[in-house]
């Protein structure tokens, strides 16, 4: 099956054919891969790099590692290089990281053979080699890996970023980071160079002004916040690229939840200033990734 092709890749090969440098088989043998999988429990959507730029991405939340594991598999059989999976908690992660080392089939090999080459990478990792040596035994195996905080796994590399600047990602308090680290590795991911800045909330304004040259720099800032949710109209009055506001579900009572931080951040006074749902880090990301690849 071939590769799963993004926009990008459409348009290179549209091009070649009206350059007359590729044929009209050659450009139809690369575009046979099916719109989709029929998996009963998902359609995986293969053409959404074309139809957006980006491939499909996994929300773990209520699916099994099962589903997950079956959803993976489809998309690293049509060709996808990398895999995002948000919110997936600690233990379906470790479940799903097994299940896909196990399901491996290590092409030219029989089935008896790539079962016996996944233990052996499995061993390997077990007696503390590294992961490179591991993955000598099993190279077909993607680079599995697991951030804790903002629960998010990944298969596979982040691209070399690509993007027009980079992208600022600021959060108010520490408490703020598992969203604000979802939105950084959302955005790696995604093809952007990322500047974190981390605890720089309005209690303490020469945190964030020591970081002004950064600021004034980026394509677009991620302001990510809970309590009141004034960050995002600071650092819209500072910059003149678009701020993408995120309000957290952090703070007490009054806070009903995030909603304090969203109401704030929607009648924000300063211009240019948007705002994703509570806790959204992922399409706070996916929208600043949009603009820095404009």
């Amino acid at each position: 099956m071939g590769k799963v092709m993004e926009k990008r890749d459409l348009e290179q090969l549209l091009a070649e054919v009206a350059s007359g440098a590729l044929s009209v088989d050659e450009a139809s043998t690369r575009l046979t891969i099916e719109p989709y999988s029929d998996l009963s429990f998902a359609k995986v959507d293969h053409h959404r790099g074309i139809r957006q730029g980006v491939s499909e991405v996994i929300y773990g939340e209520g699916k099994t590692p099962d589903q997950i594991a079956g959803i993976v598999a489809s998309m690293l059989d049509a060709g996808q290089e990398r895999v995002l999976i948000t919110r997936l908690d600690a233990q379906p992660a470790q479940e799903l990281q097994q299940l896909l080392a196990d399901g491996l089939v290590l092409e030219g090999a029989s089935g008896e053979d790539a079962g016996e080459r996944c233990e052996e990478y499995a061993d390997g990792k077990d007696a503390g080699e590294t992961s490179e040596e591991a993955s000598d035994l099993v190279p077909e195996l993607p680079v599995f890996t697991y951030y804790d905080l903002p629960r998010i796994a990944t298969i596979g590399e982040a691209p070399e970023p690509d993007g027009a600047g980079y992208i600022v990602v600021a959060c108010g308090g520490t408490s703020d980071i598992f969203v604000a680290a979802e939105a950084a590795i959302t955005a790696e991911m995604l093809g952007n160079n990322v500047v974190r800045i981390y605890d720089v909330g309005v209690a303490g304004l020469h945190r964030l002004l020591a970081h002004a040259e950064e600021l004034a720099a980026a394509r677009v800032v991620v302001a990510v916040a809970g309590m009141e949710g004034a960050l995002a109209s600071v650092i819209g009055g500072l910059v003149s690229c678009p701020v993408i506001a995120v309000p957290t579900s952090v703070g007490y009572g009054a806070s009903f939840g995030g909603i304090s931080a969203l109401l704030a951040m929607l009648n924000s006074c300063a211009s240019g200033v948007s705002v994703v749902n509570i806790n959204n880090g992922f399409g706070a990301a996916y929208q600043a990734s949009l603009i820095n690849h404009l």
